[in-house]
């Protein structure tokens, strides 16, 4: 199965011109393509079609296109794909910290917009599957991305779930307060950690017994962090 056979795109845009280009380039892909002309049918579209990636124009004269991307967040981990007419690094850093995987400046090229989808889904693993994540008593699975701490199911909003992701996908080795807001906030991020500790100190009072004192993932002082090796060996 290729990468992009039987995965669901949501566009949602206003322009007729960009949904016929992107429709007309993503059907030669086999992607399964779902279209809004509104930010308002778009939410609606994305909690009913639960799509596997969202492409979104920021500038939508119903719904702000910012405000599409906090709704989704907070309920899915989708990959989302900005599309703008403004290169300002102020809007790219605010789109990724919103929750957006990446952005593309209009007009764009064919190519350039398959590559970036191909790439989130990638890194989002579609398609593919990756064995679980065990230690004591913290149990990931990623490909349903369910969580449970001593057999009870822990919940965690998208950005939480991610970290969690990316510290268990690296269990064993230190990954970088750098590393770590590039992989989730994307390559604009201004490079202030803060919000990162805010999210890993939520994550800790989920899974640790003692959030002050954790087993699971430990600080590497003015480094990282890194988090317990898996007991399960790869390819189990």
């Amino acid at each position: 199965m290729k990468l992009c056979d039987k995965v669901k795109v949501l566009l949602i845009d206003e322009d007729t011109n960009i949904h016929f280009l992107i429709k007309n380039l993503l059907d030669q892909e086999h992607y399964k393509i779902y279209e809004a002309d509104n930010g308002t049918m778009g939410l609606q579209l994305s909690t009913s079609l639960c799509p596997d990636i969202v492409i979104v124009d920021l500038k939508l004269r119903d719904v702000n296109g910012m405000e599409i991307i906090r709704c989704i967040r907070e309920w899915s981990d989708c990959p989302i794909i900005v599309l703008s007419e403004s290169d300002a690094a102020a809007g790219k850093v605010k789109a990724l910290y919103a929750g957006a995987d990446d952005y593309i400046v209009k007009p764009f090229y064919e190519q350039e917009l398959r590559a970036r989808i191909f790439a989130v889904l990638r890194r989002r693993g579609a398609g593919g599957h990756t064995h679980p994540y065990k230690a004591k008593d913290l149990e990931i699975d990623f490909d349903r991305r369910l969580v449970t701490v001593r057999n009870q199911e822990i919940h965690f909003p998208p950005i939480e779930y991610r970290i969690l992701e990316q510290l268990a996908l690296n269990a064993g080795t230190v990954v970088t307060y750098k590393m770590l807001m590039q992989k989730i906030w994307g390559p604009y991020t201004n490079g202030n950690s803060r919000i990162l500790r805010v999210n890993m100190t939520n994550i800790r009072k989920k899974i640790e017994k003692i959030p002050t004192s954790p087993e699971y993932i430990y600080t590497i002082s003015r480094v990282g962090y890194r988090m317990i090796e898996n007991q399960i060996p790869a390819g189990m």
